[in-house]
């Protein structure tokens, strides 16, 4: 996912400043796809330039607040239908599997034991969340229809990702394979 979608697709919404979209992009997303607020303003002045958004009004300590334009709304709609996704996941835990074999077995038990902890603890969250959402505390909009399947996902990843490093606990090189008895 882009930012600049993702930033055209929130202010889709409604208008919002900078900060408002850096607290979305946590709330809903949170580690899946974090937006650092530098990065944040640099795409919101791009998308000014490019028509894509407005500044709406501006308040105290000139703070912004940017709308969408239909322009911006075309190129949302543009990339969802038009675009291919992009299906290329970075996940550093993956990455680290990899070397695993150069921890000593105890440390890599303890590892294994904090990611899976880790990701239950955020699946549990989500599900929070979409317990709150399922009884109607944000109401039924399109928005929240559509957000509560982009919770479901989370919960489901990190459920997966918990169920991965408990699993990993359980075989080489977290647990060494006994020596073949000879004869």
């Amino acid at each position: 996912m882009s930012l600049r979608h993702g930033l055209l697709g929130l202010l889709a919404e409604g208008p919002a400043s900078g900060y408002d979209l850096a607290r979305r992009f946590t709330e809903v997303l949170g580690s899946i796809w974090p937006a650092q607020h530098p990065k944040i303003y640099a795409e919101l002045n791009k998308l000014a330039a490019e028509g894509l958004v407005e500044v709406e009004s501006e308040g105290p300590r000139r703070r912004k607040a940017y709308r969408i334009t239909d322009p911006g709304v075309v190129e949302v709609k543009r990339w969802l239908t038009d675009v291919d996704v992009d299906h290329t996941m970075r996940l550093q835990p993956l990455l680290r599997s990899l070397f695993f074999w150069m921890m000593d077995t105890d440390e890599l038990q303890r590892h294994l034991e904090a990611e899976a902890s880790y990701y239950r603890e955020l699946a549990d969250q989500y599900r929070d969340y979409a317990a709150r959402k399922d009884r109607g505390e944000f109401g039924y909009s399109e928005q929240t229809q559509s957000m509560r399947v982009t919770i479901e996902a989370g919960i489901r990843l990190y459920s997966a990702l918990a169920d991965w490093a408990e699993w990993a606990q359980t075989v080489p090189p977290a647990k060494p394979t006994p020596p073949h008895a000879n004869g």
